[in-house]
């Protein structure tokens, strides 16, 4: 992904972390590393070291904490994810100081 970065490629994107059930299965999980089988860190990390000064956006949201809507669209779930996405830009800012 840094290559595509430092080529200014990337416009935008779309943080999401899916979880792999099996060969062709997968859910759309919380953003967190942890949570789902995308390393979140390495994939900001190949952002940040590529210089890429584009927005960043969660993608899709559970719906969680009894919300009710639009299905993929939950908007606590994508604030959650908006907050972990910046905490880990953040991050990175300050060890590259």
């Amino acid at each position: 992904m840094t290559e595509f970065v430092k080529k200014d490629r990337v416009a935008c994107a779309h943080g999401r972390n899916i979880k792999f059930e099996g060969e062709h299965k997968f859910y759309e999980s919380a953003h967190l590393t942890s949570e789902g089988s995308l390393d979140m860190y390495a994939i900001m990390k190949a952002l940040f070291d590529g210089g890429f000064d584009g927005y960043i956006r969660p993608d899709h949201g559970r719906m969680i904490w009894a919300e009710t809507g639009r299905p993929g669209y939950g908007l606590y779930d994508r604030a959650l994810g908006l907050t972990y996405l910046n905490g880990i830009w953040e991050a990175l800012e300050r060890q590259s100081k």
